[in-house]
C-alpha cells in the first residue's frame, strides 16, 4: 500500500466519542459528499475509493443515525486499481443535513465549518482526521518532497481547514488547482505534527524513521562530496607544485635554502598527499612537524624563487 493509504487504514481505526464522530463524519461528507435532487427528494452520497474509509463512514453514520444505507461499488475506467465505493442516504437527510451542518445560512451546502461542531479541541482534531481520510493524501517520506493536502470543491471550505490546521500551529496554506482548492502542508516537521494531531501515531513513528535515515543518508552523502571536492583540490594543488618544482630543478640552482630543499623532498616523496599529512611526513624524516600555515608560506616562497631564478638567467648576458 502507499503510505496515504497506511495513514488512512491507521486514522480510520481510531475510535471516537460522540462529538467526535459528529465531527469527523461532518468533515468526511463536506470534503467527499454531494447532494442529489430526486423524484423522492434530497439524496445525499459519499464516494471514495479506500476500503477502510468507507467502513468508517458507515460506522459513524449507523452509530449516529440508527440508518442502513445503501452502498454500492462502481468499477472505475481505465484500468485503474481501486473501485469506488458509493454510498447513498435517504432517510433522515434533513436530520443528517441540520446535524452535521452540511449547509451554511446562505443554503449552500459543503461550504465551510460551523464552529459549533469544532468548539472542543478533540473535535477538531476529528474533523481535520475526517477531512484527510475523504480527500487527503501524503508523499512517503522516502521521496525527495514532503507535501500533504486535503483537496476540497469549495474554497471556503479549503480556508476554514487551513485555520484549523493552523490552530494546531502547522503552518498550513491553499491553493487553487484543476478539481477544486487544497489545504496544503510542505514542511516535514509540520507534516509529522498532523500525523499526530491526527492520531496516527504508528505512521508518525515510521515517517519519522524514514525520514531520519533520509537526512542521515543525505548528510553522509555531504560529506562525501566535501571530502572528494577537498581531495581534488588537494591534488590539483600538488600537481601545480611539482609543476614548479620541475622548472626550479632544470635551472640546476646551487643555492636553494635548506627549507626549500625540505619542502621539494615531502612534496615529490609524496605526490599526492594534501597540507596536513605533509606536516606528518616532516615529523617523520626530519624530527619536526611543519604546519600547515608554515607549509603554504614555503610553497609560495618557492614559487617566488622560481621567478627570481627565471628572472636572473634572463638577465644574463
Amino acid at each position: 500500500m502507499s503510505f496515504t493509504a497506511d495513514v488512512k487504514a491507521e486514522l480510520a481505526n481510531i475510535k471516537d466519542l460522540q462529538c467526535c464522530s459528529r465531527a469527523e463524519l461532518s468533515a468526511l461528507l463536506h470534503v467527499g459528499g454531494a447532494v442529489e435532487l430526486r423524484s423522492t427528494g434530497l439524496i445525499l452520497t459519499f464516494q471514495t475509493t479506500n476500503n477502510a474509509v468507507v467502513r468508517k463512514f458507515l460506522k459513524l453514520f449507523k452509530e449516529l443515525y440508527k440508518v442502513e444505507p445503501l452502498t454500492m461499488t462502481k468499477k472505475r475506467l481505465n484500468l485503474q486499481k481501486n473501485d469506488i465505493f458509493i454510498v447513498e442516504i435517504e432517510d433522515k437527510v434533513n436530520d443528517v443535513i441540520s446535524g452535521l451542518s452540511l449547509m451554511n445560512k446562505s443554503a449552500r451546502f459543503f461550504q465551510g465549518v460551523d464552529e459549533k461542531l469544532v468548539s472542543k479541541e478533540c473535535c477538531r482534531r476529528a474533523f481535520l482526521r475526517g477531512a484527510f481520510l475523504a480527500g487527503g493524501s501524503m508523499n512517503s517520506p522516502s521521496t525527495a518532497t514532503y507535501h500533504m493536502e486535503i483537496q476540497t470543491f469549495s474554497e471556503p471550505l479549503a480556508e476554514d481547514l487551513k485555520k484549523l490546521a493552523n490552530g494546531f500551529d502547522l503552518n498550513a496554506k491553499t491553493a487553487k488547482n484543476k478539481r477544486g482548492f487544497i489545504m496544503y502542508v510542505k514542511e516535514a516537521e509540520k507534516i509529522a505534527d498532523f500525523l499526530r494531531v491526527s492520531g496516527a501515531t504508528n505512521e508518525l513513528f515510521s515517517f519519522e524513521d524514514s525520514r531520519i535515515k533520509r537526512d542521515f543518508a543525505n548528510s553522509i552523502n555531504r560529506v562525501m562530496n566535501c571530502d572528494i571536492a577537498n581531495e581534488e583540490k588537494a591534488i590539483e594543488a600538488a600537481n601545480r607544485q611539482l609543476e614548479v618544482i620541475a622548472r626550479i630543478e632544470a635551472l640546476s640552482p646551487t643555492d636553494m635554502p635548506k627549507s626549500l630543499e625540505e619542502i621539494i623532498f615531502l612534496r615529490k616523496k609524496y605526490p599526492e598527499s594534501t597540507l596536513h599529512e605533509l606536516s606528518y611526513a616532516a615529523d617523520e624524516h626530519y624530527g619536526h612537524m611543519i604546519s600547515k600555515s608554515a607549509l603554504n608560506h614555503r610553497f609560495r616562497a618557492l614559487k617566488n624563487y622560481l621567478n627570481e631564478l627565471t628572472f636572473e638567467r634572463e638577465e644574463r648576458p
